[in-house]
């Protein structure tokens, strides 16, 4: 039993999450003996990607001789405090990185809304306990599909954070997300663009700049836009995500493959937009709806009287 419980815990403490050939969904884990030698920062100069049945360590930045390399083995997104209580609970280290000692973007993760009339303390910490009782209460009608009673919790939630909370707060972070993602599921596309542009916003001011988990959440931003028939913004978010995920995830791996058919796709479709609008939302609508594009014909003889001037 001992030596059972010790294989576990070599698991939990070394295993690697293996996903799919896209990377969107966990499918098992496995350890890497080299790759387990890789210690850990919250800002670290490499990612640990799987592709094409390999694991890869890629750099996201300039590496200097001598200087050792760095995965992280949790999401930036979180405070210090709750970093390192994270990777205490499961790799039982101490984090003593700059980002967690310096409490390095703390500040952002904890911003209030600035302007003539700031918030009061009082108000701030009843608006904090508000989001993490939704962020409960979601969670529950979330296991049992209750998706539409989850968006009406985020747009309760969104409406008692707007005047208090600042964009790049933890908990309107932690709020746009869910609710970007089950309107997108729910295909209510033109809301859940407007919340995952914000939370992208947001990530731009948080996350390092070669980030996978930033580059995932622009792409899935650019398709919300696109979907929504916000082709030029879709395009620009697609294009950043691209740029991206190129570095972290290498050209060979199919979500960077298929992201550049969507910036293909999303270039060729806004240069139609701008040259002829109706035309792209007749192709567009027709594509969707998958059968033939219809446009009417123009009018043999002039049609008159169809627009009056107003008296």
């Amino acid at each position: 039993m001992q030596y059972i419980s010790h294989i576990f815990g070599v698991i939990n403490c070394n295993g690697f999450t293996l996903s799919d050939q896209r990377g969107l969904q966990a499918v098992g884990v496995a350890i890497f003996p080299t790759l387990c030698l890789v210690n850990h920062d919250c800002w670290p100069n490499c990612t640990v990607i799987f592709n094409h049945g390999k694991i890869e360590v890629r750099s996201v930045g300039k590496i200097n001789p001598g200087e050792e390399l760095t995965v992280s083995y949790i999401d930036f997104l979180n405070l210090s405090k709750d970093r390192k209580q994270l990777l205490q609970q499961q790799y039982y280290f101490d984090c003593t990185c700059k980002h967690c000692t310096d409490g390095i973007k703390d500040d952002l993760l904890l911003a209030i809304k600035e302007g003539e009339e700031k918030p009061s303390q009082d108000v701030v910490e009843e608006v904090i306990s508000f989001s993490k009782k939704t962020l409960e209460k979601i969670d529950k009608v979330r296991t049992e599909g209750k998706y539409h009673e989850v968006v009406k919790l985020c747009r309760d939630c969104i409406t008692k954070q707007e005047p208090v909370l600042a964009d790049t707060n933890i908990y309107v972070l932690r709020i746009l997300s869910i609710a970007s993602e089950v309107l997108a599921f729910l295909q209510n596309f033109a809301e859940a663009a407007d919340y995952s542009r914000k939370m992208v916003e947001a990530y731009l001011k948080i996350y390092p700049p070669n980030n996978a988990q930033l580059g995932m959440s622009a792409m899935k931003a650019g398709l919300n836009h696109w979907h929504a028939g916000s082709i030029e913004t879709g395009h620009g978010m697609i294009c950043k995500a691209y740029s991206i995920l190129l570095l972290t995830h290498g050209p060979t791996h199919p979500i960077t493959q298929d992201l550049e058919a969507m910036r293909v796709q999303t270039e060729m479709e806004l240069r139609m937009f701008k040259e002829n609008e109706y035309m792209y939302y007749k192709l567009r609508e027709a594509a969707l709806q998958n059968r033939p594009m219809q446009v009417l014909s123009e009018p043999k003889e002039a049609v008159t009287g169809l627009f009056q001037r107003k008296k």
